[in-house]
């Protein structure tokens, strides 16, 4: 059976990430980004969350997300500045979240 781009992009990641204690990967069959394929999201407790697409599934790309989910994972906020994004997110950020509530 031939995999999906998200499939292969998925696994690529998985490789990238390997060994990479502060990256938790996590595969879904949908993030209901259907005009940009190959979605990934990145989210952090009490951060901002991103939903990036429309990556080709390669290791470039793979190697740019994980690299951006490191940086992501080291702020405090979530908010990573421009000047340290990989080259490889770049032109891919489709939406940003805010982080949900604390309970009180």
């Amino acid at each position: 059976m031939t995999q999906t781009d998200g499939e292969s992009l998925a696994s690529l990641i998985e490789a990238a990430a390997t060994g990479l204690s502060d990256i938790k990967t996590r595969r879904v069959s949908c993030l209901m980004g259907c005009k940009n394929a190959c979605n990934v999201a990145i989210q952090g407790h009490g951060k901002l969350n991103y939903t990036l697409g429309a990556f080709d599934p390669n290791a470039e790309a793979a190697s740019g997300i994980v690299a951006y989910a490191m940086a992501h994972a080291q702020s405090d906020t979530g908010q990573v500045p421009y000047r340290d994004w990989p080259q490889a997110i770049k032109g891919h950020f489709v939406t940003r979240h805010p982080p949900l509530p604390r309970d009180e």
